[in-house]
């Protein structure tokens, strides 16, 4: 009996329910007063008072002994019609007659704990994928629901129980990554369905555990479905999939999700797919997602994306919210994320008076949303749960922060290298690029708070010796987007004592917050406005502003609210026109800092920086911090970063692009990028004159390109000396990049996605068909094959040993012998990659079937055995279903895919099923 079944059985004799102080935003639906709600759902008063009376451990939902089904009949049985509405929202209030915390469903870890403080992160999504080891994966997850549990335990134990701390996590994002545009592909494992369903799996299990009993964390495979970009019209576009593409290719990864790795959760995405919003699909949810895998697990709307379907600006599909809510109830999304437009499932009360849906409807969804929550074990006593004693310890060991370091180097990718690589010793290096100090490519998006943040420059000097490393930062990422950004130093920071003297630091006043003054705010939260209190908690000089709080300075608690402002004045050092960046309100002589800002050396300019962090509000900050940081516009920096090259033996040069300019749906409009998504592929054209001045200093530059997504690094590739893809590598990125380039690990890393030439290459960006899309479908000339990577040692693939014919219905077996011919040890990522010719439909031109990383010290060999399940060796026909194939098998096994452009270690064979 494998896990799955295991879990499923024993979920069905009954699961420990656990009592975990969790909390939310206490929004609830407006169908009625509690009395008449208990009549309408067939509870009489005097039962319902005799619920709020008893003792909570006397009622039989808590009777562990007694089978799920039965406890959540009996849970759900006693909830008013409004209680078990206000259920569905992603921020569920409590039910306090019944012992039913409060609870936020939504939390993120993507690629470590995030937005929940401190914790460590890993690579971007996407660099994990260039790993191409699910067992790393594994690691990487397991590491990630240890840390999830600790922290979800001690924000209960502090009283902090709302958005970020809770332990379902809405990851991994399993999307196809079909075009290089789209600015969220850097959450995906890439763009093959093979390959993000493998991952996945492992890091599936990895946040969910293997305990029969109870889930560690409970993971998510988002967004359900055919969803990838643009960005600025998500909310409002129709993509047609054909049967054959959403089969071949849109199903698959979330299919082994579901059926391999049981994922506890799946999320609906915000566009229409075939006419039906996602969240409303039919053929989606009910009968490709319950009905053809059997997923058993509950379903979350993206957020706001129910009420996308009657919006005017968006789908418009429907009249009213109560039309929405039913719709999506009925088709089976069980969750309303409602963040930015409330909770469309708010009018649920309303539907069902008009009879748009049945009562059943409704508590079929909050069942199993329990049932989830009693696999997490949060009715339970802690000792009961294994996973409730992991310590705070655990965040950001030393052994959590060495796999990160062993991730980030496993994840980069040697794409070219003519010998200047690896560097030797003592080797005199230029860190040049807009890149070699921003943190922003440490990180990516939908991350956390990293414990011990490396950034290239910091982790090249350490490596190589700070007398060794020069540094400039050469230009802008682009326009007025720079990398490069410093803490406002105490140097330029000062305030006048009584006698009207200048001294250094700002004087600091830490108030606490009174939630009872002010009006309500009109956002979409309904927080209250703030209002400091009329006199500070305490006074001080802080000398600079950059803080980090995991307690409240005022009180010391880990939940307490608090504001702070700072008042002096500003003494800059150097004239210059200065771009300001901080997350607190800043004014300088009165007036808001909004933009580039002329100052002059020696003059002094008042300042006031003021900030406000309410951390007991859902979704703000749990453990907040501020910093003050500028960067000057004016200098010359072309100049500054050739004066300084002259000087060194190699130019590392550390551009590319950032999360700060692709992600989702942000407000960034530039050339080349729209809204989170991108225009062109290309390096910005400030760093390409850059490039091109360096070059003509004849010194060998190596350059390190930080992107979540494919590069057209077409000069690039032919005039540099070498070019390593880092993606965006985590915490840490300086460690591990230094290591690689001096050798210290040898590069394994592989592109899990194609590097294009052009933009002009590929379809339009909302095409969602996948003709010449994407390496499987793609006939054109790339830059870069998907599967690409080179080593600092040579592999090779002999006796490859295939049958000549197999049986229609057979597995296909495979062995080759792997030797590491070079001087160095290494690692290889061998892929298995097939191709039917003989199809009677258009197929895939080449699909990758099987890989698996191994280490070899050199003149090691080895031998690899694979094996290709018969369903596999299936093609998918027109209408959407998979057939038997017969005729001619070809199969690579290398380092990429065979003949293909740049994969010359490979071994090749044919197989005929008759």
């Amino acid at each position: 009996m494998n896990k799955i079944q295991n879990r499923r059985l024993l979920t069905s004799r009954g699961l420990l329910l656990t009592a975990c102080a969790l909390t939310a935003c206490a929004f609830t639906a407006c169908t009625g007063d509690t009395e008449k709600s208990a009549h309408a759902v067939g509870v009489n008063k005097s039962t319902a008072t005799v619920d709020a009376s008893a003792t909570f451990d006397a009622l039989p939902f808590r009777d562990t002994s007694l089978p799920i089904e039965q406890r959540l009949d009996d849970l759900v049985g006693r909830m008013t019609l409004s209680e078990k509405i206000s259920q569905l929202y992603n921020d569920a209030p409590a039910i306090e007659r019944l012992g039913v915390a409060k609870y936020d469903w939504w939390n993120e870890a993507l690629h470590g704990v995030a937005r929940a403080g401190k914790a460590t992160v890993f690579p971007q999504a996407i660099g994990l994928a260039a790993t191409f080891d699910d067992q790393l994966l594994g690691e990487v997850a397991t590491v990630i629901s240890d840390e999830a549990r600790a922290k979800h335990h001690y924000f209960a134990d502090n009283g902090m129980a709302f958005r970020y701390t809770g332990l379902t996590f809405w990851s991994p994002n399993i999307n196809i990554f079909r075009d290089p545009r789209w600015g969220r592909g850097q959450e995906t494992y890439g763009e093959d369905p093979y390959l993000t369903g493998q991952l996945a799996v492992s890091f599936i299990n990895g946040l969910q555990g293997d305990d029969p009993r109870y889930l560690k964390t409970a993971a998510m495979a988002k967004h359900f479905a055919v969803h990838s970009g643009p960005e600025k019209s998500r909310h409002s576009d129709d993509y047609t999939a054909s049967k054959k593409d959403l089969a071949e290719t849109y199903f698959p990864a979330f299919k082994t999700a579901v059926m391999e790795a049981d994922v506890e959760a799946v999320m609906c995405a915000y566009n229409r797919v075939n006419g039906e919003p996602a969240c409303g699909s039919d053929m989606l949810l009910k009968e490709t997602l319950r009905e053809d895998w059997g997923f058993e697990g509950h379903v979350v709307s993206d957020c706001g994306a129910i009420a996308d379907f009657y919006e005017p600006d968006a789908h418009n599909l429907v009249r009213a919210p109560a039309e929405a809510a039913a719709w999506a109830l009925k088709a089976g999304t069980d969750v309303n994320c409602g963040t930015g437009r409330l909770s469309t499932f708010a009018n649920l009360g309303f539907a069902l008076q008009r009879n748009m849906i049945d009562e059943s409807e409704i508590d079929t969804a909050v069942k199993r949303l329990f049932a989830t929550r009693f696999k997490l074990g949060m009715f339970d006593p802690a000792d009961s749960v294994p996973y409730t004693q992991i310590p705070m310890s655990v965040v950001g060991s030393e052994e959590h922060l060495a796999l990160a370091e062993k991730v980030a180097e496993k994840s980069m990718v040697l794409l070219k290298n003519d010998g200047v690589l690896p560097l030797v010793e003592g080797t005199k290096v230029a860190v040049i690029g807009p890149n070699a100090t921003n943190f922003s490519v440490l990180v990516g998006n939908y991350h956390g708070s990293p414990i011990n943040a490396v950034t290239p420059l910091a982790g090249i000097r350490s490596r190589a010796g700070a007398g060794n490393v020069v540094h400039a930062p050469g230009s802008a990422l682009i326009a007025d987007q720079y990398g490069h950004y410093e803490i406002v130093s105490a140097q330029n920071l000062f305030h006048r004592n009584g006698d009207g003297e200048l001294q250094a630091g700002l004087e600091a006043e830490y108030f606490p917050v009174d939630l009872t003054r002010g009006e309500k705010a009109r956002d979409f939260r309904y927080i209250p406005a703030t209002t400091l209190a009329e006199s500070p908690a305490f006074t001080r000089i802080d000398p600079t502003v950059d803080f980090y709080w995991t307690r409240s300075p005022i009180d010391d608690t880990v939940n307490g609210d608090f504001g702070v402002v700072w008042k002096g004045v500003l003494v800059p050092q150097a004239s210059g026109t200065y771009l300001f960046k901080t997350g607190a309100e800043l004014l300088l002589d009165g007036q808001p800092v909004d933009g580039a800002v002329s100052l002059v050396a020696g003059e002094e300019y008042a300042l006031t920086l003021s900030d406000v962090f309410l951390r007991t509000v859902s979704g703000s900050p749990l453990e907040p911090e501020v910093q003050l940081t500028w960067v000057n516009t004016s200098r010359d920096y072309a100049a500054e970063a050739l004066e300084v090259a002259r000087g060194a033996e190699v130019i590392l040069f550390t551009g590319g692009i950032s999360a700060e300019l692709e992600g989702e749906e942000m407000s960034v409009e530039l050339e080349g990028f729209d809204g989170g998504d991108r225009t062109d592929i290309k390096l910005p054209s400030v760093q390409q004159d850059l490039l091109r001045k360096l070059k003509a200093l004849g010194k060998p530059i190596v350059m390190v390109n930080f992107s979540g997504s494919a590069m057209a690094l077409n000069w690039e590739d032919e005039n540099l000396n070498a070019i390593v893809q880092a993606f965006y590598p985590g915490e840490a990125t300086g460690t591990a990049l230094a290591r690689l380039l001096w050798g210290d690990v040898n590069p394994s890393g592989r592109l899990p996605v194609t590097f294009y030439r052009s933009v002009e290459d590929l379809p339009d960006f909302k095409g969602y068909s996948f003709a010449n899309r994407t390496y499987r479908y793609f006939t054109g000339d790339v830059l870069y094959p998907f599967g690409h990577g080179l080593s600092y040692t040579q592999f090779a693939y002999s006796n490859l040993n295939v049958p000549e014919t197999i049986a229609p219905g057979e597995e296909l077996a495979i062995d080759v012998t792997l030797t590491n011919s070079g001087e160095r040890a290494g690692g290889e990522i061998s892929q298995v990659y097939l191709s039917l010719p003989d199809a009677p439909v258009d197929v895939p031109i080449r699909e990758l079937k099987a890989f698996r990383h191994t280490q070899l010290a050199s003149g090691e060999s080895t031998k690899l055995q694979f094996v290709i399940e018969s369903e596999d060796l299936a093609y998918v026909d027109n209408a959407g279903v998979f057939q038997p194939y017969r005729g001619r098998v070809n199969l690579t096994v290398g380092s990429g895919q065979g003949p293909y452009l740049k994969a010359p270690q490979f071994a090749e064979a044919t197989v005929v099923i008759p």
